[in-house]
């Protein structure tokens, strides 16, 4: 994010922030701060380049940041940015919502703006404006350009343009594994509503017994290995939210098979070796208490909506040939009962998400009219 943060003309971000012993820049103190900058003053503009430069005042203007939420422009869990630095080597923007995405400047006829007036709430609402239409403008004019593009190649380079209009759409399937991430979310909440996570318990369990196992280990090199593997992967088992079949896969390739080898391997655990056994089938067994209806339909303080589809809708994959399932994650986050953390949050996202699949379905079938009608000889507009 370094290298995109707004630019005054010319130069980067490095060239005009603050510094000690150098000019300061309106435009420094507008992004770093996410404030406006208000010159109705010019002869107490501290920040004026040519007051502090040539001795000369500045005319009237009015600076504004367009920001755009972190959120939207990078989702969930968006911790560990790379921000811009200030003169101290500190980041910017860290503990604020929002990111600097542009600059507005309007320069006023002498003494027609003054702080806080009309003028500059306009301007505010311009900026707000304009942030919400950079995305979109930005997609629109790369969307043109591949048209003009498209226009020009001939009929011998069909095949490689097809080829790369594919591989981009391809590549769309992060909107997928995005719903699904939300999708693990609703999962634990639903453990969460379960008050049972048999799971964890037992892999904690069987965690203890290996780490009282392996200083018994000594020069046994291999073994002492595939036991801190196999400690690493029932953490990792524990703190993920899979759909049971994913996780029984896990336990069947991972978990089980490293178990076989150190209890055949070694007498270490020998006399735990019936409770390993016991636990580790047990183990399968909650990995898929999460979808068993007998279980939900004990939790009588849900009605019966609830009970059903909860656990359904979390425990889904979801991918192209269900998507219909996005439709009903929706209908409910909201229902009025449902009370979990982020649910609005969580509707919010997957509404944007349902509107960009959208978008890019209909991306997909104008490319593919476009690449039919080429390898025929024929001549289409991409906007019908």
């Amino acid at each position: 994010m370094k290298d995109k943060v707004t630019q005054s003309p010319g130069r980067n971000w490095d060239e005009y922030r603050d510094r000690p012993g150098n000019v300061l820049e309106a435009m420094a103190w507008c992004v770093e701060q996410q404030k406006s900058w208000t010159a109705d003053e010019p002869s107490e503009d501290a920040r004026s380049v040519r007051k502090q430069v040539q001795g000369e005042l500045e005319d009237y203007n009015h600076m504004e940041p367009v920001l755009l939420e972190k959120t939207n422009l990078y989702g969930p869990g968006f911790n560990g940015l790379d921000y811009p630095l200030d003169s101290q080597g500190n980041p910017i923007w860290q503990d604020t919502e929002y990111v600097v995405v542009a600059v507005i400047k309007i320069h006023f006829l002498p003494k027609t703006i003054r702080r806080g007036d009309d003028s500059t709430k306009i301007i505010k609402r311009l900026s707000r404006s304009l942030g919400t239409e950079l995305l979109s403008l930005h997609l629109r004019e790369t969307y043109v350009e591949a048209r003009e593009r498209l226009s020009r190649e001939r009929l011998a380079a069909c095949n490689d343009m097809a080829h790369e209009l594919r591989n981009t759409l391809a590549k769309m399937g992060f909107i997928f594994s995005t719903i699904n991430t939300l999708v693990s979310f609703l999962r634990a909440q639903w453990k969460n509503e379960l008050q049972f996570d048999g799971k964890v318990t037992i892999l904690g369990h069987l965690s203890t017994l290996l780490l009282h196992g392996q200083p018994h280990l000594e020069g046994q090199d291999k073994l002492i290995q595939l036991s801190k593997e196999l400690l690493a992967e029932q953490d990792e088992l524990a703190n993920l939210f899979l759909l049971p079949q994913q996780e029984a896969e896990w336990l069947t390739s991972r978990i089980r098979p490293k178990w076989n080898h150190l209890l055949t391997s070694s007498r270490v655990w020998e006399e735990q070796r019936e409770e390993i056994e016991h636990l580790l089938d047990r183990l399968q067994q909650a990995i898929w208490i999460v979808v068993d209806q007998k279980v939900a339909q004990k939790l009588v303080h849900l009605p019966e909506y609830l009970r059903m589809m909860w656990p359904k809708l979390a425990y889904t994959q979801f991918s192209a040939e269900n998507s219909i399932v996005l439709e009903e994650l929706l209908t409910l986050l909201e229902h009025p009962v449902l009370s979990i953390r982020q649910k609005h949050q969580m509707k919010r996202a997957l509404s944007s998400l349902r509107v960009l699949l959208r978008t890019i379905s209909g991306i997909e079938e104008q490319a593919n009219r476009v690449i039919n009608s080429l390898k025929n000889g024929e001549h289409t507009e991409i906007y019908q």
